[in-house]
């Protein structure tokens, strides 16, 4: 009795929150890709992939913790497009193509949070694209 109450109540709050309103997509004004940086439903935002690229280049920079700045930054600015901060991030993936810069990304990752750290993978990646280290995806809720 306990489980079938428990899973009514679970199905219940997924599509209070899912089916509230009709989603909102938010794409990067700049980007041609086939993909939009965050969507929207009711009181939930999915943020896609984000890279720290150098503007200029398109490139990761040289340096590991400028591209950790860089991918966080992108990342912020598309959570703020859809009314979100970081600290309405409940579970966040990074995908790592070298887990020795664990603890820099760390060190930068913790500064950008007021309050609470949502859940996170950090997940060891083969290659990312433009030569980047790191790749960022999450979801929010308010």
């Amino acid at each position: 009795m306990k489980m079938k109450t428990l899973t009514l109540l679970t199905l219940s709050l997924v599509l209070s929150c899912s089916c509230a309103s009709a989603p909102q997509y938010f794409r990067d004004s700049e980007s041609k890709l086939p993909f939009s940086s965050a969507v929207r439903v009711g009181n939930l935002v999915f943020v896609s992939g984000h890279l720290g690229r150098d503007k200029t280049t398109g490139n990761a920079p040289a340096d590991v913790a400028e591209e950790v700045r860089l991918m966080l930054d992108a990342f912020a600015a598309s959570l703020a497009k859809a009314g979100m901060t970081m600290d309405n991030l409940v579970a966040v993936q990074v995908h790592c193509t070298d887990l020795s810069h664990y603890t820099t990304f760390n060190d930068i990752y913790r500064k950008r949070f007021e309050k609470n750290f949502p859940t996170r993978a950090f997940i060891g990646a083969g290659s990312l694209l433009r030569g980047c280290r790191f790749e960022i995806l999450g979801t929010a809720a308010d």
